[in-house]
């Protein structure tokens, strides 16, 4: 690795430290880029989002894609992990935690708050990022690209139902404008530009040319764009995180453990499966994330913008980038 690489986690807590002063130098200026959205996808994070995704969509050979299947193993862990495991272990994390260990520091009303948003972030597993933490482990490219597919295939059926169950409330609905908008903005636009550009690199200057040169130049994009995506968000909140940072750290606690429990548990059950690394790290990715752009939305809509609820699936956003980078050095250590 070079020396970037290298002091990675370095430059992460600095972009987390920079983003919050930044959001507090800047107060309410910072809310022109934080409305700039389509449905609840912001454009800013948006762009940076594709910066990061580009380099394994532009991998992708859809032509592979019809040997996916040759390996279900795959994908029926990605889908037992995120639709029978995951929501159920989040919300036991969530229980034991807000309704618990942290009871003399959370209201009732509060601590019920959090649980229905720590639920909603359970429930939804990672779209987006999922392709740049596969990227940074060397994942397969076109496995990939089916799991998440069918993930979010699922998700139209599962969601709603399982919400339900774990809220006990009744008036849920899904925001289609917001999964449609998430959806084609983080998957098939980036996915149909990788594969125009994929094609007309290849054909102008070469195989060779393209792996040994264009993808290495890739890289460095790729990371910058995820360092710039942290300053951005933690940019955001960064008034919200000074005013009130005990609460922030209580929330946080519950969601890291979920995160690396569930890694764990998927690495765990792909390695007794003898998974091949290139389909087990994306696969242990997808459900150690969240599509968080989803879970803010129900969360807004449900408990409303300044609840308990909200304020967690933020929180999610904001530990995901820092959580996840420190699983994609474990699989990397892991790699076999």
């Amino acid at each position: 690795m070079n020396f970037f690489e290298r002091y990675l986690s370095l430059w992460v807590a600095l972009c987390i430290v920079g983003g919050i002063f930044l959001g507090k130098m800047v107060g309410s200026s910072i809310l022109v880029l934080s409305e700039m959205s389509i449905a609840t996808v912001n454009i800013p994070v948006a762009i940076l989002v594709w910066l990061m995704i580009f380099p394994m969509m532009v991998q992708i050979d859809f032509s592979s894609i019809k040997d996916v299947g040759r390996n279900p193993k795959g994908l029926i862990l990605t889908l037992v992990i995120n639709w029978l495991i995951k929501p159920f272990t989040m919300a036991f994390f969530a229980w034991v935690f807000f309704d618990y260990l942290f009871t003399a520091y959370l209201s009732p009303e509060l601590a019920s708050e959090y649980i229905a948003g720590a639920i909603l972030l359970g429930a939804a597993p990672c779209t987006a990022m999922v392709f740049v933490w596969s990227y940074l482990t060397k994942g397969d490219p076109e496995y990939t690209l089916v799991q998440v597919a069918i993930n979010d295939l699922v998700l139209l059926i599962a969601f709603i139902p399982i919400v339900k169950f774990l809220l006990g409330v009744t008036n849920i609905s899904i925001p289609y404008d917001a999964l449609i908008s998430s959806v084609v903005i983080f998957v098939v636009i980036p996915l149909l530009a990788g594969y125009i550009c994929n094609k007309s690199l290849i054909r102008l200057y070469g195989q060779k040319w393209f792996n040994d040169v264009f993808l290495i130049k890739l890289k460095p994009i790729s990371i910058l764009a995820l360092l710039s995506t942290l300053v951005l968000l933690f940019a955001f909140q960064g008034e919200k995180i000074l005013a009130s940072p005990f609460n922030i750290v209580l929330i946080a606690i519950p969601l890291t453990l979920q995160t690396y429990f569930i890694f764990f548990i998927s690495w765990g059950i792909g390695k007794k499966l003898k998974l091949p690394h290139a389909i087990l790290s994306p696969g242990s990715m997808i459900g150690a994330s969240n599509f968080f752009e989803l879970a803010v939305a129900v969360a807004i809509a449900l408990f409303g913008l300044n609840s308990g609820a909200a304020l967690v699936t933020v929180v999610g956003v904001l530990i995901e980038v820092p959580v996840m980078l420190s699983l994609v050095k474990i699989s990397n250590k892991w790699r076999y």
